[in-house]
């Protein structure tokens, strides 16, 4: 069978591209049909049409882009439709403000409303049609684990949540030689390198490198710290310098401006919001509506997080801290829909506003749990190294029973690799966050912090590589 595998970024840009037209033309035929006529303040001619045509094209590329509405067979169908529909939603949003002034007047936005449906309905139907296409054409991809002392049923597990992608057809032990692992390698498309020795790794990856094959390797913790070094090329001999320290002075500047800048809006617009869940709280059972609870932020530093109660009055009366677990029946019937919604989050806002937290960070733990996890990983503690957050590389990228470890890397990879864009980036990620419901899944009944009662988690678990 003919492998079509090298032109696949170009049939993506293509098939994407595709989409992007559609839908603008969708909306040039909607603006020439009804939008252009309603001008009666300003005189339209051909460039202009074509500018604000092209702006739609943009704006919308911009937010697919973001969400990825564009990952065709990267991303769960139905995730890749979500993006699209969000992708749409917000930039009919900003378009229909866009016409509201140039005709210095709030237009009538039934129109945009039927043409969010018909695009939507295109949308469905385009995608629906391109996706099955690509999954024949585009395989899953043969893949050997290559794993070492610990189990890696976690990581097949995850693996094969996408086995419209990836597949797991054997798994080879690292100790039973170099030379097996090599042998079965030739028979794979790719790789996936776990938790093996820094030596070892090195031996695999520079084979599949030589061979070209395809490696998906699982980070270690120098591994990501590696990845926000500055390349120095002053000697013949490259160095790759860690400072040791993450946000500069100038940095932690613009990233306090941007938290004030986005935390008095956003506490005006959603307070609206905010009044009626408080007064829904105190109806349901005239318990307090606010949850005041002691956590860790920058430099190991203790504060009170603010949040709507979600839970029955007190809800750890016996004083051991417990995460929120699937069908968890201390969570309130009100209290259920605010986390849905991440609604109980929306207090942090005065966090913010009092430098204890930023909008964007790694989310701040309890002191006696950051103690466990610590325990076991003592490089949890580097996360504290800026501020916590109200959402961050962890909260899109991961779950609310990710294991710790994995937190700790996507943590991680935000703080070594910080920018300003990077917190604009993530805080437009959230909205789409909010409307997936794995975001908001509680851990196993088993479990009391993410590592499990009977230990079994802590065997699982990844440890540092201290090679």
């Amino acid at each position: 069978m003919e492998n079509y595998d090298p032109y696949k970024k170009l049939v993506l840009f293509i098939v994407s591209l595709i989409n992007i037209l559609l839908m603008t033309a969708v909306f040039a035929f909607v603006w020439y049909g009804y939008y252009f006529d309603t001008m009666y303040s300003v005189k339209f001619y051909r460039n202009g049409n074509y500018l604000l045509i092209a702006f739609y094209a943009i704006v919308l590329l911009f937010f697919s882009n973001m969400y990825g509405g564009l990952k065709i067979g990267q991303l769960r169908k139905a995730e890749v439709m979500l993006s699209q529909y969000l992708s749409l939603f917000l930039t009919n949003i900003i378009i229909y403000f866009v016409i509201s002034l140039l005709a210095f007047r709030l237009v009538n936005p039934v129109m945009l409303l039927l043409m969010m449906i018909v695009q939507m309905m295109v949308s469905s139907l385009v995608n629906y049609i391109i996706i099955n296409i690509y999954n024949r054409v585009f395989p899953p991809w043969r893949i050997l684990l290559i794993y070492g002392n610990r189990p890696a049923g976690s990581l097949i597990n995850k693996v094969e949540t996408r086995r419209d992608k990836y597949a797991i057809y054997d798994a080879v032990n690292i100790y039973e030689g170099i030379d097996t692992v090599a042998s079965k390698i030739k028979d794979f498309q790719a790789v996936i390198i776990g938790d093996i020795s820094a030596v070892e790794r090195n031996d695999i990856l520079k084979y599949c490198y030589a061979n070209k094959v395809r490696a998906y390797v699982v980070p270690k913790i120098s591994d990501i710290i590696l990845m926000g070094t500055d390349r120095i090329h002053i000697f013949d001999t490259p160095f790759m310098l860690s400072k040791g320290y993450t946000l500069s002075v100038d940095q932690v500047f613009a990233k306090r401006v941007l938290d004030l800048v986005l935390a008095v809006p956003a506490l005006v617009i959603a307070s609206p919001v905010m009044l009626i869940a408080a007064a829904a709280i105190w109806f349901y059972d005239k318990g307090p509506v606010f949850y005041k609870q002691t956590r860790v932020t920058k430099h190991n530093k203790e504060f009170k997080i603010y949040k709507f109660r979600s839970m029955v009055v007190d809800a750890e009366g016996d004083g051991i801290a417990k995460l929120a677990r699937e069908n968890d029946d201390r969570i309130t019937p009100v209290g259920r829909f605010i986390r849905a919604t991440r609604i109980d989050e929306l207090p942090q806002l005065f966090n913010i506003l009092k430098g204890e937290m930023s909008f964007v960070g790694p989310r701040p733990e309890r002191p006696e749990i950051m103690e466990e996890y610590c325990k076991e990983i003592p490089e949890f503690r580097f996360r504290t190294r800026v501020k916590a957050g109200l959402t961050g590389y962890a909260q899109v990228y991961g779950k609310y029973n990710t294991t710790p470890y994995d937190k700790l890397k996507l943590d991680l990879l935000y703080i070594s690799s910080y920018s300003m864009w990077t917190d604009i980036k993530l805080i437009l990620m959230t909205v789409k966050i909010v409307l997936k419901k794995e975001a908001t899944e509680g851990v196993d009944d088993a479990w009391i912090t993410a590592f499990k009662e009977d230990g079994s988690e802590k065997k699982d678990m990844e440890k540092p590589d201290r090679k």
